[in-house]
């Protein structure tokens, strides 16, 4: 199996290309290695999959671990570049996790997600067209629920009153699949990601932050005055659950109209008040938080709640992480020397 993984520097695309090399598969990464967060944590990730910087343009670079693993630097939206790659590259799997992402972030650059999330993916919809790509994986977003106040969130319930850009983006990547499934006749499998934390994560979501302010006895911001749910789920499930999608040869049944394409919530289905995660938190680096109360942000919602049954049932999927142990760990890793953003 030949695999093709996008955002392969990213927090998921980078456990995902190391746990798949060490499954014996041939897969390539292709990131741009953006500066939207410290690119060093980007290089750090790299590193651990046995790739070395510097990494220069559309050169690909073998892992010094995995002889079967490859990464090559380069952008979604460069068209001529992707087509070559999708030609000589004869994937049959696709893993398209590159997009610009940030629900807060989209409020302010709205263009950057236009550009990856949309032009991006469709470069990447026309590289499986084109190519006889049996199955494409992308990842989708929480986010999509928008205002539905009902949860747990079904992927059976109604996705079209996003509250930020960002999730419109996801909303548009799930339309744009399930149009080029329909008329090309490729496997295309989304994946709504819920809350993913852990070692590696994103340095601008909450729990890098919050620690990073913690520690260094700096205030943390508590939106909505701590009244939040979020479904918290672990690197390690998140990435155990993309790994079975991606490796099944299952053929997931058609829908109504012939079309196979399929959305998946992936998530811990166990959602956690914002102020018991800052608990655990605060347990886990024996230090207390200066909180700041603040109002909920434009683009937030109140709660995230994964329904995860269908996952569950196709697939066994079953998340195995607590937020205690999860936390823990988080910690561990965020202290040590392997963190490249670790403040001496």
């Amino acid at each position: 199996m030949r695999v093709l993984i996008t955002g392969a520097a990213g927090f998921i695309g980078s456990e995902l290309l190391c746990r798949l090399a060490e499954q014996g598969v041939d897969v390539l990464g292709l990131d741009n290695i953006n500066d939207y967060y410290d690119v060093e944590l980007k290089y750090g990730r790299l590193e651990r999959c046995g790739f070395h910087r510097p990494f220069i343009f559309k050169n690909p670079e073998t892992s010094s671990i995995f002889p079967n693993a490859r990464f090559v630097r380069m952008d979604l939206c460069d068209k001529p570049s992707m087509d070559i790659l999708f030609r000589d590259g004869k994937f049959d799997v696709v893993v398209n996790l590159a997009a610009q992402a940030g629900v807060r972030y989209s409020i302010t650059n709205p263009y950057s997600y236009l550009q990856s999330n949309l032009e991006g993916f469709l470069n990447v919809l026309e590289g499986c067209r084109h190519n006889n790509v049996g199955h494409l994986v992308f990842a989708s977003s929480s986010s999509v629920y928008g205002l539905n106040s009902k949860v747990p969130y079904s992927e059976e319930d109604k996705v079209d009153s996003p509250v930020s850009l960002y999730a419109a983006t996801k909303k548009s990547d799930e339309l744009m699949a399930y149009a080029y499934s329909r008329l090309y006749g490729f496997r295309c499998t989304g994946l709504r990601y819920f809350t993913v934390y852990g070692p590696w994560g994103r340095p601008d979501m909450a729990p890098m932050l919050f620690a990073e302010a913690i520690s260094a006895g700096e205030p943390i911001k508590v939106f909505n005055n701590g009244d939040m749910l979020r479904d918290f789920t672990y690197i390690d499930d998140i990435v155990e659950g993309t790994v079975k999608v991606v490796l099944s040869e299952r053929a997931d049944a058609a829908d109504e109209n012939g079309v196979h394409f399929r959305v998946y919530n992936i998530g811990a289905s166990s959602p956690v008040r914002l102020m018991d995660f800052i608990n655990e938190l605060e347990a886990a680096l024996g230090l207390e938080a200066r909180k700041v109360m603040m109002p909920m942000q434009p683009g937030d919602v109140y709660e995230t709640y994964a329904d995860t049954s269908r996952l569950e049932a196709e697939y066994g999927y079953r998340p195995e992480t607590s937020l205690h142990d999860g936390i823990k760990k988080f910690v561990e890793w965020f202290r040590s020397e392997l963190n490249p953003l670790r403040h001496s």
